[in-house]
């Protein structure tokens, strides 16, 4: 009777952990989504150049030169990063019905993706301490330490 009882909280465990460790990829994935979809099906996208002119806490400002025979416009923001200076030029794409751009190219699909890197990092704690599953553990680290380190060289 004990070892039955033992054995069901073993699996109920694991469960659990293979729960929390879901959770957190598949919230690291819907974060990432908001950008990445941007970046990553941007044909059929306004592309341009952001000419950054002023950053404030979160985000900068600057004109935004489209390509093609759209007029410039003024007043566009993107999401400040470490990697964005005053008078910056810098490729985008517009996401629709707003006046939001988004980083494209590697460096803007790299950084869609950093909240992902992190839950991967958060993921492996969860598989390597709850699972035991070690190998997957570094793997998953690896892979969000890589997608981390990736986008922090590419801005």
């Amino acid at each position: 009777m004990s070892s039955n009882r033992t054995r069901m909280l073993l699996y109920g465990r694991r469960a659990a952990m293979a729960g929390v460790a879901l959770l957190l990829l598949v919230a690291g994935f819907w974060s990432s989504w908001g950008d990445a979809q941007h970046v990553l099906l941007a044909k059929g996208r306004e592309h341009g150049t952001l000419t950054v002119a002023d950053c404030g806490e979160k985000t900068c400002t600057g004109p935004y030169d489209p390509e093609g025979s759209a007029a410039p416009r003024e007043g566009m923001t993107i999401e400040k990063s470490v990697a964005v200076k005053k008078g910056a030029k810098l490729p985008v794409v517009l996401k629709p019905d707003s006046d939001v751009l988004v980083h494209t190219g590697t460096a803007g699909a790299l950084y869609a993706w950093h909240p992902m890197g992190g839950a991967l990092l958060l993921a492996a704690l969860v598989i390597g301490g709850g699972l035991r599953l070690t190998r997957i553990a570094w793997a998953t680290a690896a892979a969000g330490g890589a997608l981390l380190v990736g986008a922090f060289l590419a801005l």
